[in-house]
């Protein structure tokens, strides 16, 4: 197209630090790579690894966007040479190199999804950074099954409000933890058979009753450091313990004797880092798998709170409260 903007409004990271170092800037549009197409944004999700970055705490790679987002949705304007099959005009969601909080962004072919029949552009872009991560590591690494058991800590965030269906779809019997009454209730309408509020209850205690002693199949957990131990004591047999964050520290101590008598796995991965070719295959998959679920709202979104790009502190500090259900996005048009 050739009626496109030499510039765009964007949110900046100023320095490290609290929510308030975002700031609106003006800096030109992005230019695409041949692989890649250049998205007119609609929305974008906010995520963990966002505030992260923001507070200095995750360095970006370096040849990603300066911009902070991973997420959005929105209207394919311009395409590289080697752009796959999608057009002009195109509705997408994709999963981004970061630069996601802004009116314009680039995406690799290969990582954009079709923006789902019926969602509108903030349920669309709240998509793309949840269904890849859960489904990468709860069916593909940790091989979760039909008939098996899941703890998922975290139940009420985003990450765990798409684990709790992602799961159900897949015909696991699912637990998860949360930090209040409100929270458990809201991870029980989504599904979960059992939700254990951890602020005034022992989950190793709730766990094991509700499992009879034996266990469950898989952990998913974005907590780890003090929880390690804890999961490890109720992992069954050939259990997959799987760790995609450490929002309770980055150390803890194992008892590896338990590792090998109940032959127990330990997995971990995080996606930004992973490389094209990488991600490209957990989109097919997403695509192939977890799209079915969107359309038959099997898997929906679920949007706590959303805001002007302008506003993009705001939606840090709420996101840095923990007080939100699910799902926190960026209103662009």
């Amino acid at each position: 197209m050739t009626d496109l903007p030499k510039q765009m409004k964007g949110i900046q990271i100023q320095e490290a630090g609290g929510p308030d170092v975002l700031a609106p800037i003006v800096c030109d549009v992005p230019t695409i790579r041949n692989s890649e197409v250049l998205i007119k944004v609609h929305a974008a999700g906010v995520n963990r690894p966002d505030c992260l970055q923001r507070a200095g705490l995750y360095i970006a790679p370096e040849d990603a966007s300066a911009l902070p987002g991973l997420e959005v949705s929105g209207e394919i304007v311009a395409m590289g040479t080697n752009a796959g099959e999608w057009n002009l005009g195109d509705k997408v969601v994709a999963l981004t190199h970061g630069g996601g909080y802004a009116e314009y962004c680039a995406a690799e072919y290969s990582h954009c999804l079709p923006w789902p029949i019926g969602l509108s552009a903030e349920e669309a872009a709240a998509l793309p950074e949840t269904t890849f991560t859960v489904y990468h590591n709860l069916i593909d690494r940790g091989e979760l099954q039909q008939g098996e058991s899941v703890l998922i800590h975290g139940g009420s965030s985003g990450i765990g409000s798409t684990a709790i269906q992602i799961a159900k779809a897949a015909g696991a019997k699912v637990i998860v933890t949360a930090g209040n009454t409100e929270k458990c209730n809201y991870c029980l309408k989504l599904g979960a058979d059992f939700a254990i509020n951890y602020n005034t209850s022992d989950f190793v205690k709730e766990v094991g009753d509700i499992q009879n002693g034996s266990g469950v199949d898989v952990v998913l957990d974005m907590v780890a450091g003090p929880y390690v131990k804890q999961n490890i004591e109720l992992l069954a047999p050939d259990g997959r313990y799987i760790m995609i964050a450490f929002l309770g520290g980055i150390k803890a101590e194992l008892n590896f004797g338990k590792f090998l008598t109940k032959r127990l796995a330990l997995k971990g991965s995080t996606l930004r880092p992973q490389s094209v070719a990488q991600k490209s295959v957990i989109a097919a998959e997403v695509l192939a798998h977890v799209w079915p679920l969107v359309a038959d709202r099997k898997v929906v979104s679920n949007i706590h709170a959303s805001f002007p790009l302008t506003d993009a502190s705001k939606a840090h500090h709420l996101m840095e409260s923990s007080a939100h259900l699910g799902k926190i996005v960026l209103k662009v048009i």
